[in-house]
Parts: C-alpha cells; sequence; structure tokens
C-alpha cells in the first residue's frame, strides 16, 4: 500500500555560534508513521524537533504537507515550580476549544473533569504528564512531536503513557514523532527509526538497523539489548 509523504527534510544544518549541532541530515515521514529519533544526550534531537517547527535557524529544506501539528516538549521544559498559579482550565484557555472538547479528551487520557480546577503544582507527575498530553490533542492535530514524553515517570507509567500514545495512533489516524531512549518502545511502536549523533548514523525500520554493531556506533559503547515482544511479561 503506497503511504502518501507528510515530511520532507533535506540537508538540515544547525548551527549555534561555530557549534554544529546537525550536519547535513535528510530524511522522510509518511502519514501514520510512528518515527522515532533515538540517540546519546547532546546528540541533537531537541534541536532536531524545535527545527521541525521552524521555531530556531536552520539551513535546508523542512517540507510540511500539514499545518495540524503539535508539540511536547521535554519534561523538564513544564518545571512546574517555575509556572504562574494557574489551574488547568486556565491553561486550557490557551488552546481555542470548547469546553466540552477539553473534558473528552481528558476523559480519554483517563482524567475526571475534576482535575480542572486544580493547580499544576498539586498534580502527580503522572497525572501532569496525561493533563499535558490532552492539551496537545484537544486541538486535533495530524502529527505529535513528543520529547521524551515518559521523563521522570515510573515503569508503570511510562507503559501507560506509551498505551495511550498507541491508542491515539490507532484512532486519530495520526502521525508521531518520537525522542525516546527507551529501546522497547522502538522494537514495539517505531514504524521508522533515525539513529541520529549530530549526522545521521542510520535509518531504517528497527529490524533493519538496530544491530549492535549500529548502536555502537550511535552510542560509542556496546549496547545490551534484547526484542521486547508485546504481552510478555
Amino acid at each position: 500500500m503506497n503511504k502518501t509523504e507528510i515530511l520532507n527534510v533535506e540537508n538540515l544544518n544547525v548551527s549555534f555560534g561555530d557549534e554544529e549541532i546537525i550536519k547535513n541530515l535528510s530524511f522522510s515521514i509518511n502519514e501514520k508513521d510512528v518515527f522515532v529519533i533515538l540517540g546519546p544526550n547532546g546528540a541533537g534531537k531537541t534541536t532536531l524537533l524545535r527545527a521541525l517547527l521552524k521555531i530556531i535557524p536552520y539551513t535546508g529544506k523542512i517540507e510540511w504537507k500539514t499545518s495540524k501539528i503539535s508539540y511536547l516538549p521535554p519534561q523538564e521544559f513544564f518545571a512546574r515550580k517555575d509556572l504562574p498559579p494557574l489551574n488547568i482550565k486556565e491553561f486550557f484557555k490557551f488552546k481555542k476549544v470548547s469546553q466540552k472538547q477539553i473534558n473528552n479528551f481528558l476523559n480519554l487520557v483517563g482524567l475526571e473533569k475534576t482535575i480542572l480546577n486544580k493547580e499544576f503544582t498539586k498534580l502527580s507527575t503522572g497525572q501532569f504528564q496525561r493533563t499535558i498530553i490532552a492539551w496537545a490533542l484537544v486541538s486535533d492535530p495530524k502529527v505529535l512531536l513528543f520529547d521524551e514524553p515518559t521523563s521522570g515517570i515510573d515503569v508503570g507509567g511510562e507503559e501507560t503513557i506509551y498505551s495511550l500514545l498507541h491508542k491515539f495512533w490507532t484512532e486519530k489516524n495520526l502521525t508521531i514523532i518520537l525522542v525516546t531512549h527507551d529501546l522497547n518502545i522502538v522494537w514495539e511502536h517505531a514504524q521508522k527509526v533515525l539513529c541520529l549523533n549530530k549526522k545521521k548514523i542510520c535509518q531504517g525500520s528497527p529490524e533493519q538497523i538496530l544491530t549492535p554493531e549500529n548502536l555502537k556506533k550511535l552510542y560509542g559503547t556496546k549496547i545490551k539489548f534484547y526484542k521486547h515482544v508485546h504481552g510478555e511479561n
């Protein structure tokens, strides 16, 4: 079955001062891909997402075939101690959507609408993460960009968050671009993987490119991993 391309990137370069962060990067993403960006800390993964959103300077070509894009920054971006004393209802007012839509998406991520009256500082880590996922989804995007969406969440919570993302991907015909360090998530959910360490190290399906040799090239050391089979204990 032929797929429709939703993003094309050619010869992308990003520099901060004299430091090259991303070098001559090219790739494409099709509609309804789960496209995972994998790499060590400092590899340029978050910088790549920001360039794709065109919120930092870059050279090269970034061509989107949709304007309905939503971005969930890294967990540390939402340092809740630094947020103004907003409750969740006030936070959702930044989105031009109805209260019914807000209630529906809170329900879809497993939250009661009573949470709307709580301030961010009163939420558990899991509640907080679910809330901002609902916030990212409520405007009905075609593409979701997620940067380490389970950072700071325990293993049980991580699996729940990824289950939610898989549910929305299945039901809403979404394209997901995901930064993660979790190789099990790559095996379980990704159609394509981009191995990035300032430049492209490898790209393809998990079965093609997640080899010990490629992971050693990517991380600079041997990585122990196993292929996770869904449903295994």
